[in-house]
């Protein structure tokens, strides 16, 4: 619209002063230039094409941080200002956006929810103003991936405001503080329990995060200070005369200030950060950012997502539709993070350090949110980077003392979370893919220990007990009934037993890895595995149509009510999401559950009403039981990541139009650009990686490997698959009203299924749709078009 209305501009002028194409083509001669430019009364000079060029987004300008900053229950989004995977973010230190005061200025956030190991606290104002605990009003603030900026508002009618902006490297990052009037400038740096040290321009310090893990920053600043020094007892600086040559502090709540003489000059602070040592972060500092050109950073940042975003390039949609997307992308790499450190790293699974042996180590990875589409999505974009993961989580098993793979890797170790051993999918689906550079025999080894020797116990991190040898000689994990007192030691008391998410689980876990056991020879071990892979058959109770927990005694819980019963979270049985969400949750065996069912016809029936259940109590008395299960269409919820496959399973009961629907109306109504835009928690690209895969118009199925075709909101989109190679999706006629596939085409041939597989595509690959504003009820539609499952049972 703005490139027509330019025109109209130039159209009006010409017709207003008469001035004809020949003055026009004059003009351009005269001052050289390459475009129609229109000069008018001497003065004004207008350019078609240079006000084009002017107003081209690359990728990194539809990307919007604060989408989602307040959250519709439990956890807002963080925007993060970060490198992709590196090693160093920062999130502004504030609950959410409601927040009137920033706790100060962050140095690295260890999380991609956590506080920041450092904080800095500048001041304008006389030093006995400073304080070693501060926060601050504050205004003017924009944050992009590779920049953040702020006013901080003064204290008082001695403190003056504080212009201050950042960019983040890799290993380093870089403030600069612009004062607003000449004025005394002081510093306060906070280590929340650890060492610092003061020496001529420089702070270096560390800070203990748990289990033996520790990061490390080294500061410089532009100028010396005038003074430095610790608190006193009551918080306000002390300032020693004469200056000693060193100041040091230590212990909890450790903090220093350094004082610089009255100016309006501005100052400049740059540091590294590491998790091996002082000297480490030293040297990350040199190497990374060995002056104090912030610009150039801010430059290198923005090129670095530029490259990393326009991995993936898309035409048409809307301004807020590409703002979503890129906005989505962007927050799936957040994690995992790359700690490499000049080809060490230090690992929290031993707390030693390592040679990475020149593949980079990376950890901080919530597996069973992000196995299900972040991992799947770089395996397409990064499958480099996605071996390197997958060689990490080997490591990582390989250091620590059971032997087990991670199921919640950290910086500071594996905090064994939810429930599954999920790294195994991950595995398979990347091997699947033709993706190398790591042991399979190693993760096999790793996963199925993990699978065999660790208790399945949620949240638990111990080895097997009672509940799980019943589980392997009754294939289900037992349910207590109402009221029953728990006894096994192994079972976490607020967590619960979790028992049908647990077992359905274990169910997916025990397919992928008799699928790697096949790969790798050992058929005695894939027989195993694939049967138990059936164990969610179990739990089905064929009178309800779904997953049923069971006592030890093998009698269904009763009564019951699918939505609510199990306690806060439904954890005595399923997991943040009720029996509704659960019901579906038979990923590697889509196939067998329509059967289940009772056929196509009652399974997309029994989807719709997945849609068009009540809550069945109001919104208060709901979401007090059920806080995690937010963004609710009926009784799917969008805000959680066991739902994200469920729009796609009507493409395996005759209905892709129906998924082609339901997707793009979850688009439409839960990921918005503002400030609620997301409906649930985010998980570090959990949730947003479904976003990306469903507004390009496809969704993996985990394993196979293949992927559902879902509506994608773009007439174009592009994937660089590296090596040249792409896969570019074309949706003809494409609109907000037009979601519906009419026909299809894959590398050239009619294609009739609403799935294809990865290695369609793998070498590079076209799928060209044409899409209407009615549903093609026939397309995709025939029982043997169906997306693949599981193998029978042996």
């Amino acid at each position: 619209m703005a490139h027509f209305n330019r025109i109209r501009v130039v159209y009006e002028y010409q017709k207003r002063f008469k001035l004809t194409h020949h003055m026009l083509a004059s003009t351009k001669s005269r001052y050289g230039l390459t475009a129609p430019l229109l000069f008018v009364a001497g003065t004004s000079l207008i350019s078609l094409a240079g006000a084009q060029a002017q107003n081209r987004k690359e990728p990194v300008d539809y990307v919007n941080p604060y989408i989602g900053n307040i959250s519709h229950l439990l956890v807002p989004t963080f925007p993060t200002i970060h490198l992709p995977n590196s090693m160093l973010r920062v999130i502004p230190d504030r609950g959410d956006f409601t927040s009137p005061r920033l706790g100060g200025l962050p140095l690295l956030s260890t999380s991609h929810r956590g506080a920041s190991a450092f904080s800095l606290k500048p001041y304008a104002g006389d030093l006995s103003g400073q304080r070693q605990s501060m926060s601050y009003s504050y205004d003017q603030e924009k944050i992009k991936p590779y920049l953040y900026s702020v006013t901080l508002e003064g204290f008082g009618s001695d403190g003056g405001d504080i212009d201050v902006r950042f960019a983040p490297s890799h290993k380093a990052g870089i403030y600069r503080f612009d004062y607003l009037s000449e004025t005394a400038r002081s510093f306060t740096f906070n280590s929340g329990n650890g060492d610092i040290q003061v020496e001529g321009n420089t702070i270096s310090a560390s800070q203990k995060l748990g289990n033996n893990t520790r990061a490390y920053v080294y500061m410089v600043f532009s100028a010396t200070p005038q003074s430095s020094g610790i608190f006193d007892g009551n918080a306000v600086p002390k300032v020693e005369t004469p200056q000693p040559a060193i100041i040091t502090t230590s212990g909890g709540g450790a903090s220093v200030f350094v004082a610089f003489p009255k100016s309006r000059a501005p100052l400049i602070a740059r540091y590294g950060v590491s998790f091996i040592s002082p000297e480490q972060a030293k040297k990350n500092l040199a190497e990374e950012i060995p002056n104090f050109d912030l610009e150039g950073v801010e430059k290198k940042g923005r090129t670095e997502w530029n490259q990393a975003l326009g991995k993936i390039m898309v035409k048409g949609g809307s301004e807020d539709q590409k703002t979503v997307f890129y906005t989505s992308l962007y927050r799936t790499y957040e994690r995992m993070i790359d700690i490499s450190e000049d080809g060490n790293y230090y690992s929290a699974t031993d707390g030693k350090i390592h040679a990475d042996n020149g593949i980079d180590f990376y950890t901080d990875d919530w597996i069973w949110d992000t196995y299900r589409a972040a991992h799947p999505l770089h395996m397409l974009i990064n499958p480099q980077r996605e071996a390197a993961k997958i060689a990490s989580y080997v490591r990582m098993a390989q250091q620590s003392n059971e032997g087990w793979m991670p199921t919640f890797p950290e910086v500071t170790g594996d905090s064994h979370r939810m429930n599954g051993n999920h790294a195994v999918a991950v595995v398979w689906d990347a091997y699947n893919k033709g993706i190398r550079g790591f042991d399979l025999e190693a993760a096999y080894n790793a996963s199925k220990k993990a699978i065999m020797e660790s208790t399945m116990s949620p949240w638990m991190r111990r080895p097997a007990g009672d509940i799980d040898a019943f589980y392997k000689e009754r294939g289900y994990f037992p349910a207590l009934r109402p009221g029953e007192r728990e006894t096994d030691p192994v079972v976490s008391g607020g967590e619960r037993r979790q028992a049908v998410a647990v077992t359905l689980a274990a169910s997916y876990d025990d397919w992928c890895l008799s699928q790697i056991a096949k790969q790798l020879g050992k058929m005695d071990d894939y027989k195993f595995f694939l049967t138990r892979s059936y164990n969610y058959r179990n739990l089905f109770n064929s009178e309800t149509g779904f997953f049923h927990p069971r006592d030890s005694q093998g009698n269904f819980i009763q009564p019951f009510d699918y939505r609510f019963s199990g306690g806060v979270g439904v954890r005595d049985y399923y997991d943040e999401n009720n029996g509704w969400t659960y019901r579906w949750d038979v990923q590697h065996n889509i196939g067998d559950l329509v059967q289940l069912m009772g056929g196509r016809e009652k399974f997309a029936a029994n989807l719709d009403s997945t849609f068009a259940e009540s809550m069945g109590r109001g919104k208060r008395e709901f979401y007090q039981d059920l806080p995690d299960q937010t963004g609710n269409v009926g009784q799917f919820t969008m805000g959680n990541e066991p739902s994200l496959h469920i729009p796609y399973l009507y493409n395996y009961a005759g209905a892709p139009w129906k998924t082609q629907k339901r997707v793009r109306s979850l688009l439409n109504m839960w990921f918005r650009n503002d400030l609620m835009g997301i409906p649930g928690d985010e998980d570090g690209g959990g949730l947003t990686s479904f976003v990306v895969f469903s507004s390009m118009g496809f969704y993996p199925s985990v394993g196979f490997p293949a992927y559902n075709i879902g509506s994608p909101v773009f007439t174009e989109v592009s994937l660089d698959l590296g090596g040249g190679k792409k896969f570019v999706i074309s949706a003809k006629n494409c609109s907000d009203d037009n979601k519906y596939i009419q026909s299809a085409r894959l590398n050239g041939v009619v294609w009739n299924k609403p799935w294809f597989r990865h290695s369609d595509i793998a070498q590079g690959g076209r799928l060209e749709l044409v899409m209407g504003s009615r549903p093609n009820k026939a397309w995709g539609a025939a029982p043997e078009a169906a997306p693949p499952s599981a193998e029978a049972k042996p």
